[in-house]
């Protein structure tokens, strides 16, 4: 079967959907990997590397596209400038983070085609997935990231520091959402010195906040917070008043914010108000990683950084891409485990239609 690697055409995309070093583990599973020339260039993965984990470099896309069985691309297809991706698919499987919801145009497009479609992004929340899971694995980064931008920002250092000329106070970051990328929010904050606190709509995060030594800020309430798959959910009219009395006392006190609230198939929930921004102290940071989404703060603009009243507000665009090299390393892994998961004896020969993970994903079917 041949499987192909094309390069990101998205603005700003400097992943790639297979490495190297998973080369070798798709040629066991019987695939032919064909990579379009540089398509790793920009995560520091040369040709050369690509030609000796045994994959095949091709220049012209025809010839890339020509026979596929499997696309694995990181960004849903789109057409930009002289290139139409759409016009290349003809009768395969394309794996990728299609968001349909989100970008109805280019979902309405793959509609047309004689094409299976497998959205990544809708990995079921279950045990055995959990090494196929893409969200999980880029949100990761982001999350670590989201701090690291923050503190190159931030005019005081993050830890406590005892000197001779005087003591440094540590800084006070609040993370809001303590999912994946929240929780590695944390953890690097605490590893960079900060006393840190967080609060998530889901009681259940409170001991994994807590584990890693994190406060947390709890809305006292009956409900749990959380769907059947453990994703947020959304909250009623008392609970969000509670939930933003509690929001107002707690954000003046900090120095940096961290947004990562998002609810599955809606935009992201707004929770930090203009007046919250206007209480908190002068030079303080907002990252605001639910900016693709409509944002978690009500200044957020996608892709800038709002300065508002000495507070800066960053709507950062896909921080994963940032990290490049680990997040498309990452990514190709949750690849790999995808497919594995399909195989006979080690060999791939089709996805199993009857799987749970397989039925989740695709989210277009016009072939067996």
């Amino acid at each position: 079967m041949k499987l192909i690697v094309p390069t990101e055409i998205i603005e700003g995309e400097k992943r790639v959907s297979i490495t190297p070093d998973c080369v070798p583990s798709l040629k066991k599973m019987g695939f032919n990997v064909f990579v379009q020339k540089d398509a790793g260039i920009n995560s520091s993965y040369t040709d050369d590397d690509y030609k000796k984990s045994g994959a095949k470099i091709v220049n012209k896309l025809s010839e890339l596209y020509k026979n596929a069985d499997l696309v694995i691309k990181i960004q849903r297809p789109i057409k930009k400038n002289k290139v139409n991706e759409y016009s290349f698919l003809k009768k395969c499987n394309l794996l990728t983070l299609l968001y349909e919801q989100k970008f109805k145009s280019e979902f309405n497009f793959l509609k047309k085609l004689n094409v299976n479609v497998f959205a990544l992004e809708k990995m079921p929340r279950i045990s055995r997935a959990q090494s196929m899971d893409v969200l999980s694995s880029q949100s990761n980064l982001s999350g670590y990231k989201a701090v690291i931008d923050a503190a190159s920002q931030f005019n005081k250092a993050f830890p406590l520091m005892m000197t001779s000329a005087g003591t440094v106070a540590p800084a006070k970051v609040l993370v809001i959402g303590a999912g994946v990328a929240g929780l590695q929010a944390i953890a690097t904050a605490k590893r960079l010195g900060a006393v840190v606190s967080s609060f998530d709509v889901r009681s259940s995060t409170k001991e994994q906040v807590e584990s890693l030594g994190a406060k947390f800020i709890e809305v006292k309430g009956e409900d749990s917070g959380e769907t059947a798959a453990g994703y947020a959910k959304e909250m009623s009219k008392s609970y969000k008043k509670k939930q933003n009395s509690l929001l107002e006392e707690s954000i003046k006190k900090m120095d940096i914010v961290i947004t990562t609230a998002l609810i599955p198939g809606k935009p992201a929930p707004r929770l930090i108000s203009k007046k919250m921004v206007e209480s908190m102290k002068v030079g303080s940071i907002i990252v605001d990683i639910a900016s693709e989404f409509g944002g978690n703060c009500e200044l957020t603009k996608h892709g800038e950084m709002v300065n508002h009243k000495s507070v800066k507000i960053i709507g950062p665009t896909n921080l994963a891409a940032t990290v490049a090299q680990d997040s498309s390393r990452l990514f190709s892994k949750n690849v790999i485990n995808f497919l594995m998961n399909s195989c006979e004896s080690g060999k791939f020969k089709n996805f199993n239609w009857e799987d749970e993970v397989v039925k989740e994903t695709c989210v277009l079917k016009n072939f067996k």
